[in-house]
């Protein structure tokens, strides 16, 4: 841990008496360089500023382009090098978001004499570039919105970061149609994204081929088509073809938009100068179990926020239908359809047929082997059949919806028959479990007091004896 700590600060150290200060620009034929610990250094993250915005307020943290240099998630010996925007803290844009650059020992940036911005290794293996040579490029700048851009001696932008969106949307970019916003967790291979759609924006969870979204924003007005957002001084603004405002999610003073790579959920933040630091100010999802992830595959979100289990082994482990923990596509060929009561998920855009039965839903999801559960609406006739179990939460029970999932044929609990139809499915969890057995232990208490009352009350007299043989009257 000593020599992590020295490493850095030697690094910021030595940036500083080479430059000077950070700048607000970098002009051709600059370089930088940073390096390794002797000893590869688990956890280890080396950063050196090279330019920087001049904060219009005191009170509120500006934006920084850095040089960043730290161990990989897999501890393989080598390092992730990259070029990032922080704003305060908050890392808002890098270049390694997609496509990750690793080296052993030597993280170089360099803006060539024929104004193209590279990151090298010390083998001069150039790992990303911006693409610029021979367009007139004269220098580097930050602007005060954060966007990073190379421009000529006109000031003509050749190559901007605004046009690589990352999991951040900072205030005064705009996203065009079909352009997304991506965020991924870490050791999973599903991640989300935030799209701009011709008639909504939304948010999807992606997993190898499937698609389905869990939450979205229309705009106010009918019949019309988005054609870009825009993250401005009110909040997010959704414009039609003529740049005319249709839609927006009001929060002031909002400083950047970003997608959780935990939750998938999008926010928006503010600076809290009281704090001195970013809060979300708004959320798209606002209940935990309307996130898809809020519970692992088969997992069910309860009422009380906890995660249950669709128990269809003897030990209950929520991802055992499937044999792994981990969120995968397994062909689930030769299953059997269970229904689930009061139960439904988040996730949308499954594959819709109309016009069938609910037996007829079941029967196609069931030869289906990409298929892995359905929900069927009786008033629609409609069957909707997803490739995953995930997004999946407790509800009131409503009549004429029915959510479905594929299990294994023949497998059944130790002391039931082998009708997969008599299966129990369980959706008490721990919170849930508790408040229901207080409710039979109070039954039973009722009852049992009631008995023992019973049991102490003092015995009825007796009935008088029959007239014929109670004594004469001898009164005359």
């Amino acid at each position: 841990m000593m020599m992590k700590f020295y490493t850095f600060t030697f690094l910021i150290c030595l940036f500083s008496k080479l430059q000077g200060h950070c700048k607000s620009d970098i002009s051709l034929g600059n370089s930088l360089t940073l390096t390794s610990p002797l000893e590869y250094t688990p956890g280890f993250m080396g950063k050196a500023y090279i330019i920087e915005t001049e904060s219009s307020s005191t009170r509120e943290p500006g934006f920084k382009a850095a040089l960043t240099m730290e161990s990989s998630d897999k501890d393989d010996g080598r390092y992730l090098c990259s070029l990032q925007i922080f704003l305060g803290d908050v890392r808002v844009w890098s270049s390694g978001h997609y496509s990750k650059m690793y080296v052993s020992s030597k993280c170089i940036i360099e803006l060539t004499k024929d104004g193209d911005l590279r990151l090298k290794s010390s083998y001069k293996h150039v790992g990303w570039r911006s693409g610029t040579s021979g367009q007139g490029v004269e220098r580097l700048e930050i602007q005060s919105t954060g966007n990073l851009v190379l421009v000529d001696a006109k000031n003509l932008i050749k190559w901007q970061s605004f046009n690589f969106p990352t999991d951040v949307m900072l205030s005064g970019q705009r996203l065009d149609v079909a352009t997304q916003l991506t965020s991924f967790p870490n050791d999973s291979t599903l991640f989300y994204s935030f799209e701009v759609l011709r008639d909504k924006i939304a948010l999807f969870l992606n997993l190898n081929k499937l698609k389905y979204s869990y939450w979205e924003y229309k705009p106010r007005e009918k019949n019309t088509t988005v054609n870009f957002v825009r993250l401005g001084l009110k909040g997010l603004d959704l414009f039609d073809d003529n740049s005319r405002i249709i839609g927006r999610i009001e929060q002031p003073l909002i400083r950047f938009l970003a997608l959780g790579n935990r939750t998938g959920n999008l926010g928006l933040y503010s600076y809290k100068p009281e704090k001195g630091k970013f809060e979300a100010t708004f959320q798209a999802v606002s209940d935990t179990c309307d996130l898809p992830v809020a519970c692992k595959p088969y997992g069910i979100c309860t009422f009380s926020k906890s995660c249950s289990c669709i128990k269809v082994v003897s030990n209950g482990y929520c991802s055992s239908i499937n044999g792994e923990e981990a969120v995968s596509v397994k062909r689930l060929c030769d299953h059997e359809m269970v229904e689930l009561n009061g139960v439904t998920t988040v996730l949308r855009n499954g594959t819709q047929v109309r016009n069938i039965s609910k037996e007829r839903c079941e029967e196609l999801c069931k030869k289906d082997c990409e298929c892995g559960a359905a929900s069927y609406s009786v008033s629609e006739e409609s069957c909707v059949m997803y490739g995953i179990v995930m997004g999946v939460k407790q509800i009131e029970r409503v009549s004429g919806l029915s959510y479905m999932v594929k299990i294994p044929k023949g497998v059944r609990l130790s002391d039931e028959k082998s009708n997969v139809r008599k299966w129990v499915v369980g959706l008490v969890g721990g919170i849930d479990g508790f408040v229901i057995l207080l409710l039979i232990s109070g039954f039973a208490f009722y009852f049992i007091r009631k008995r023992r009352k019973s049991l102490l009350l003092p015995p009825p007299p007796p009935p008088p004896p029959p007239l014929s043989q109670q004594p004469a009257n001898t009164d005359s």
